[in-house]
């Protein structure tokens, strides 16, 4: 005896790979699958409709291949209200809690359907019914959720929306296709980096840059300090080295020791940072030290200047640290999260450690930029699962003051043969 049930694919399940996926799923794990309705989009811009009916042996199976179903955004028919569980105690989850994608999600509470807001993954989906304003439900990482709230213990009320790919390779996002690209002429994939910032400042957007010390180490300080005072970076997510070898620069001229300009290392040039790093905690802080004037330059100098939100996260490795750095990891996290979520584009600039875990924080529908001249590490950021995302192997030192040329010089450039 088989058991059985419908589901339905709606979008561009085709050419994204979708309805592949699936038909794979349920032959892998054992099911099979009747197709009782196939509506095909007619052109590149039209959606395609799939009914299918999922069979398995037996309840267990077939739950189990719902359940895979459901993370590619396949949804049952007629979907009854989600099951809501009050969590036993803080920081922890009922038994068989739905742990989310980072796609946009819905889940369905008296019939209808809500959005679940701040989508990110690995999280539970906590909903307050009588919420000002009326029912809404929300993400919460394990480490915040508190003994009563309700939490969604199924799939079967909850639906996914991952992102087609781009329609075609024009537009601001066109070229941000998921991929890497360590070949493609990197001036002209650069240009197209720049229109996307453009596109999303023009709109009122935000963009956070995600740093590594390789940025200041490859001299691409300036270059990013000019992105900053003109307003291109909103936000900023890095690590207590960053900010220290930036200011080392300022005070000293060396980025850990090294002179960016001549490539040499001056006499005890290596105990610099360790010397920044002392007077900025005399000064009681980095804005502190800036308004001393003994920081008169730099990255984090424009952000303060600018007042641009900059979130340092503390590692076991850091010296120090700086009074600015939250050395208490849940905290950091939760300051690394507010930032994601407010922002609309992601430049991940040579730091593999910050992206992943702002890149954990984020929604897949969010473009990204990776950037790093190890192919692995682009590699490891893009299958962090963003949908608008492209990866660019080349050295950072090269890709910023490229990236501040186009976005500053030619503007400046447009602006004269307008006055002219």
């Amino acid at each position: 005896m088989t058991v059985a049930r419908p589901i339905e694919l709606e979008g561009h399940v085709i050419d994204s790979g979708t309805l592949q996926r699936c038909m794979t799923t349920i032959m892998e794990m054992g099911g099979d699958f009747d197709v009782e309705q196939f509506d095909v989009g007619r052109h590149k811009m039209a959606e395609s409709y799939c009914r299918m009916l999922v069979q398995a042996d037996d309840e267990a199976t077939l739950h189990e291949i719902l359940h895979e179903l459901h993370q590619t955004g396949a949804t049952v028919t007629d979907p009854h209200d989600a099951q809501l569980a009050p969590a036993p105690g803080d920081q922890i989850v009922p038994t068989g809690f739905y742990s989310t994608t980072n796609h946009p999600t819905e889940v369905r509470h008296d019939g209808d359907w809500l959005p679940v807001e701040d989508i990110e993954m690995d999280c539970a989906i906590v909903v307050e019914p009588d919420a000002d304003g009326g029912p809404r439900a929300y993400t919460k990482v394990l480490n915040a959720i508190r003994e009563g709230d309700l939490v969604v213990t199924d799939e079967f009320g909850v639906r996914v929306d991952p992102p087609d790919r781009p329609r075609g390779d024009s537009g601001p996002f066109g070229f941000m296709q998921g991929g890497v690209s360590p070949e493609r002429p990197s001036e002209s994939l650069i240009e197209e980096v720049a229109d996307v910032i453009r596109e999303a400042k023009a709109d009122g957007g935000s963009v956070l840059a995600v740093t590594g010390p390789a940025l200041l180490h490859s001299g691409a300080g300036p270059a990013f300090a000019r992105l900053v005072r003109e307003g291109y970076v909103d936000a900023l997510s890095t690590g207590n080295g960053f900010a220290v070898h930036d200011m080392e620069r300022s005070m000293y001229g060396t980025s850990l020791g090294m002179n960016v300009e001549t490539m040499e290392s001056p006499r005890k040039g290596h105990k610099h940072h360790i010397y920044t790093i002392s007077e900025v905690i005399r000064a009681g802080g980095i804005e502190a030290a800036i308004e001393e004037g003994f920081v008169d330059s730099g990255v984090m100098y424009e952000c303060i200047q600018h007042d641009v939100d900059y979130v340092l996260a503390g590692s076991i490795r850091d010296d120090g640290p700086l009074p600015d750095t939250i050395t208490d990891a849940v905290e950091a996290q939760n300051a690394i999260r507010e930032q994601a979520h407010e922002a609309d584009v992601v430049l991940m600039l040579s730091t593999l450690l910050h992206s992943v875990a702002v890149g954990n924080c984020l929604p897949s529908t969010t473009p990204v930029v990776c950037v790093d001249i190890d192919p692995a590490t682009v590699t490891q950021l893009l299958d962090r699962g963003s949908a608008q995302a492209v990866g660019m192997v080349t050295d950072v030192g090269t890709f910023v003051p490229t990236l501040a040329n186009k976005l500053l010089d030619d503007e400046n450039a447009d602006c004269s043969e307008t006055e002219e």
